[in-house]
Parts: structure tokens; C-alpha cells; sequence
């Protein structure tokens, strides 16, 4: 069978602190270094870049024909920042939340300044304070138009596909969530709740204080697209919303003009379209690379399977897991999915019976797609009851003993994640580090 080939890429989120685990705003600095470097190495210095705080830096790679080339390539590029980071004597600290108290320096750039003046800057600053890795998973070339959601001139089958792709994406939110959870402290305290989720999209019916809580459309977790047209009408919802949330906030209308505002690029959804012609997931926690190769396993293989079979993804009522009838893939409907299924994983996570039940359902969906990789797959859904999180990891280590967790407590944590981060781009096998996840039992976490 000619099965469609597509795709993959990353982009992940770090914070920049010194050797005694405090944040440093040499982010600049950094990624000067990180270019010369890239250009000695032969590398792309694209890919190493600012993001809206100086004390936040994110490495992307490109974009690759395999989930192992994607692998290679990342971890390449992570060993790259890691010398640059060592010989300015600063640090890459890897997980979703730095986890003291901090005042980020905000870039002096427009777009910036009408984000935080639209959503108020107290809750703009959350963004600054966690950070995410987003992947993407291309779909057929020209089918996204940024000017019409959908072109016009693509076929029925590359819209079909979009629609599939999208929809799987939203379908695993809450599974993304649930594996990844990774820092436990946000501002010196452990809430309990997935903070990078709680404190970024929000939510005004769980009484999430986010950057997004009264903005869902344009931050929050949106609908299965069941069709072309509904797809393209969220879209534009979504864009209105955000205009007019502008000029609630008085952003002049020439402002406005000058952020080039448009209909993708005014989405900071959990799951987007992206102009670069992907499907990006934006709901994963920076982590360590072992979850980092874990998350690019499993979304591969779930999206080459549906490919591969050419399956349709489709909500169904009182769905709660993934179900395979046929050359139908059934999947939680979205009441579920964005209620009480996103509830439960921001606060129990796996401990709770329907979450794993879920996350379980993806695990063997993914694996039955076979190569490299499957095996790790497979092992995680037989072990899930055994499964740590990096977040249940550290809360073991640091139990907080204080409504505050203290300052030399925070920092020698900052360290010991900067450590693991390097000890793992070490010891993982850049060759073949999907094959790894198959063999290495210290990449199961179990």
C-alpha cells in the first residue's frame, strides 16, 4: 500500500539560569553564542531563538522525515545549547515551571505589549513563568491557507486528512497532560495541579487563574472540527474574539493594524493550525529528553497509523477512551474531553482509573503502528500503573515542609533537573534514540 509520508517537528522551551540555579536574563548572549557555534558545526542558527522574556530561550529543530531523524536532530541541537550554556557558565533548566518565586524582563517589542495590555499584564506574566514543548505534525502541503483556514484548491482527501489529524491532536490533550507532568512547584508552592496547564490556557470553570481563563477561545482547548466548514467558522470565531478583546482592552485600532493580527497567528490554543502547514500541539510540558522521545513516539505513531489506514476521527457520545471500529477511530467526546477528562488529568493525572484507562487506550492505538519505538509503547501501557511522572519524582525528593519552598531548597532542585538534563543528553543514545526507548529501561520510568 502507498502509505502518505509526512513531517514532524519541535520546538522546546527552556529557562537560562546560572550555576547557582538563579535566572538569567543573558538570553541574548546565549543564542549569540548557540549561532556561531551552528555555524562552525554546520548547523542551521535558526533554530536557536528568543522568546518574549530574557530569561526563557527555545530550540526548535527542522523539520524531519521520521520520528528518529526528528530525535537525532533535537538532541543534537540540545548538545549544542549545552556547551554554549557551559562555557558562559550558565545553565538550560528543563522543566515546565521554575519553581521560585520570580519577576521575568519582559522584550520591549509591540506584539508583546498588546498580548499582556489585551489579557492584563499580571496574567500575561504567567506565560513567562512555564514553559512548553510544542510538536508538529505537517498535513498535506497547501491545504492550511492563512487567509482562509482551508484552501480553496485542495482535494477532498488532503481535507479529509487535515480534519483527522486535527481532530487526533485534540483527542490526546488530556493524555499529553496526564505523561508529562513535570515541575511540581509554581512560585514556590506545590498546587497539585499540572501548573504549565492551570496557569496558561485556564479555565473559568474549575476556577483556573490562567493567562487564558476568560479567553477559551483563543487559548483554550477548542471543538473537534466535523467538518471543513465548521473548522474554518472556529477559526474565525476565534479571530473576532481576540479583536474584539483588543479593543476592550483600548489596543488603537492602528496598533492593532501594526501586530499584523490575523487568523492564525491569533491563537495560542493547546491545538492550532500553523502557516508553516501543521497541525502543532502546544499542550506538552518541557520535560526531559526521555519524556521529550517518548511524546514524539507516541503522537508519530498514532498520526502514521491513521494515515496508514486511513482512518476517520470522530467524537462520540459518552466516548471515553480510543476505540477502533473498522476504519472509524472513536474518541472521548469533547464535553468530556474538556471537562471533567481535563480536570482529573491537570489533578490526579494517571492515578485516576478513567485518566489511565484513557492514556492506556492511546498507548496501544500508537504501538500497534510497529518500528522503532513501539516496544517502549507497549511496555508503557502494560507498566502504566507504575508509571512516574517527573512531577511525582521531585514531589518524593522535595517534600515541602513549608507553605513556601525555601529559597536554598528551590535552588539545589533547579540544579539537580540541570543536571539531570545533562546526564540524560549523555547517556541517550543519539544514533538511534528511538530504538533506545526499546532497550533502555531507565528511558520507562516505571
Amino acid at each position: 500500500m502507498n502509505v502518505v509520508k509526512r513531517r514532524i517537528g519541535l520546538e522546546q522551551e527552556f529557562f537560562l539560569v546560572d550555576e547557582a540555579g538563579s535566572l538569567s536574563d543573558r538570553a541574548d548572549d546565549f543564542l549569540n553564542g548557540c549561532h556561531i557555534m551552528a555555524q562552525t558545526q554546520g548547523l542551521d542558527p535558526k533554530y536557536f531563538v528568543p522568546e518574549f522574556v530574557k530569561s526563557m530561550v527555545e530550540i526548535n529543530t527542522p523539520p524531519a522525515d521520521t520520528g528518529t531523524e526528528l530525535a537525532k536532530v533535537y538532541l543534537k541541537n540540545l548538545k549544542l545549547a549545552l556547551c554554549v550554556a557551559q562555557q558562559m557558565g550558565l545553565r538550560l533548566y528543563p522543566l515546565s515551571s521554575y519553581p521560585l518565586h520570580i519577576t521575568p524582563v519582559m522584550r520591549d517589542h509591540p506584539n508583546y505589549h498588546i498580548q499582556a495590555r489585551t489579557v492584563g499584564y499580571e496574567k500575561f506574566l504567567h506565560a513567562a513563568k512555564c514553559t512548553g514543548t510544542h510538536l508538529h505534525l505537517e498535513v498535506p502541503p497547501g491545504v492550511i491557507d492563512p487567509n482562509v483556514v482551508v484552501s480553496y484548491n485542495s482535494t477532498s482527501a488532503e481535507r479529509e486528512e487535515l480534519l483527522n489529524i486535527y481532530n487526533l491532536a485534540t483527542a490526546c490533550d488530556s493524555a499529553l497532560i496526564s505523561l508529562t507532568r513535570a515541575c511540581p512547584f509554581y512560585e514556590g508552592q506545590a498546587i497539585g495541579l499540572a501548573a504549565h496547564t492551570i496557569r496558561y490556557r485556564g479555565s473559568e470553570t474549575f476556577g483556573w487563574e490562567g493567562v487564558y481563563t476568560h479567553l477559551q477561545p483563543v487559548g483554550g482547548l477548542m471543538p473537534y472540527a466535523l467538518s471543513v466548514e465548521g473548522l474554518v467558522e472556529q477559526h474565525f470565531a476565534r479571530y473576532y474574539a481576540w479583536l474584539q478583546a483588543m479593543e476592550k482592552a483600548g489596543i488603537e485600532p492602528n496598533l492593532i493594524k501594526e501586530a499584523e493580527v490575523s487568523l492564525l497567528k491569533s491563537a495560542w490554543n493547546p491545538v492550532r493550525l500553523n502557516k508553516l502547514g501543521t497541525v502543532e500541539i502546544r499542550c506538552i510540558d518541557s520535560n526531559y529528553p526521555s519524556v521529550t522521545l517518548a511524546v514524539i513516539t507516541l503522537l508519530e505513531k498514532a498520526a502514521n497509523r491513521v494515515r496508514r489506514e486511513k482512518l476517520t476521527v470522530r467524537p462520540a457520545k459518552e466516548m471515553q477512551i480510543f476505540e477502533l471500529v473498522g476504519d472509524r477511530l472513536y474518541v472521548p467526546d469533547f464535553e468530556y474531553l474538556n471537562g471533567e477528562l481535563l480536570y482529573t488529568s491537570a489533578t490526579e493525572g494517571l492515578k485516576n482509573p478513567k485518566v489511565k484507562a484513557y492514556v492506556d487506550s492511546i498507548l496501544q492505538f500508537a504501538s500497534a503502528e510497529g518500528g522503532e519505538g513501539a516496544n517502549f509503547l507497549a511496555k508503557l501501557s502494560k507498566h502504566l500503573d507504575h508509571y512516574q511522572t517527573i512531577e511525582a519524582g521531585i514531589l518524593q525528593e522535595f517534600t515541602q515542609t513549608t507553605t513556601q519552598l525555601p529559597l536554598d531548597v528551590g535552588l539545589r532542585l533547579v540544579r539537580e533537573c540541570c543536571d539531570n538534563l545533562e546526564a540524560e543528553v549523555s547517556w541517550i543514545d543519539t544514533e538511534n534514540p528511538l530504538a533506545a526507548l526499546d532497550t533502555d529501561e531507565r528511558l520507562l520510568r516505571v
